[in-house]
């Protein structure tokens, strides 16, 4: 049996950008990704602390360093600039791994989205 857990998480990082003339996705600096264990392309769901919104969308690069956040297209509609929310990625697998399996959690500086050490 394959079931759907967590695989990787940013937690409590702010909306740096909201482009509503864009297709859509979001973009995340390339430093928070790799720190998180994400890709570009890769689904996403997006937890607004604000206001309890809840949506899913896909990742695109954002330039490195830049502490990037930006919700793009219709998802801009769901966030404001300075919210903070929480972006997480699942993976399927086996439920026998699943039990053992460690989600990669990184908590950036909420102010200026750079990673912790």
């Amino acid at each position: 049996m394959m079931i759907e857990v967590m695989k990787s998480k940013l937690h409590c990082v702010k909306v740096t950008e909201a482009n509503l003339n864009y297709m859509g996705s979001i973009t995340i600096d390339e430093d928070l990704m790799d720190a998180a264990n994400l890709i570009a392309g890769e689904k996403v769901q997006i937890v607004d602390n604000n206001n309890g919104e809840r949506f899913e969308t896909y990742i695109i690069k954002g330039e490195r360093g830049s502490g990037c956040i930006c919700l793009n297209g219709a998802a801009a509609r769901k966030v404001q600039v300075g919210d903070i929310v929480i972006i997480i990625a699942y993976a399927l697998m086996d439920f026998e791994e699943a039990k053992t399996f460690v989600p990669k959690v990184v908590f950036p500086d909420s102010e200026t989205n750079r990673v912790v050490d």
